[in-house]
């Protein structure tokens, strides 16, 4: 998927290319959405908390210090489930 690290993610200080995300804005990310999963509607939101969570972890495990650094495929396996990008390509 072409342009997946420059897709626009909201942080704490603003809108940030994917690709230049930290691990301390990933885990803050995860954490912001754990705080809004409940029953009912927003309980979808538990499974993408969960998936910036993995991020968290995978840029842990290989020391990658920004999105971009864990590699474009990588990066593109997590985009759809971060709701970086929408699941199959489209919300339409």
């Amino acid at each position: 998927m072409s342009g997946v690290l420059e897709q626009p993610v909201h942080t704490a200080d603003g809108n940030k290319p994917f690709g230049e995300l930290t691990r301390g804005d990933v885990e803050a990310r995860a954490a912001e959405l754990a705080l809004v999963t409940g029953w009912g509607p927003t309980a979808r939101v538990g499974a993408v908390a969960r998936a910036w969570s993995e991020l968290a972890r995978a840029m842990a495990q290989q020391g990658a210090g920004t999105v971009a650094e864990l590699g474009l495929e990588r990066a593109t396996e997590l985009a759809g489930s971060l709701w970086v990008v929408p699941p199959r390509g489209s919300l339409l």
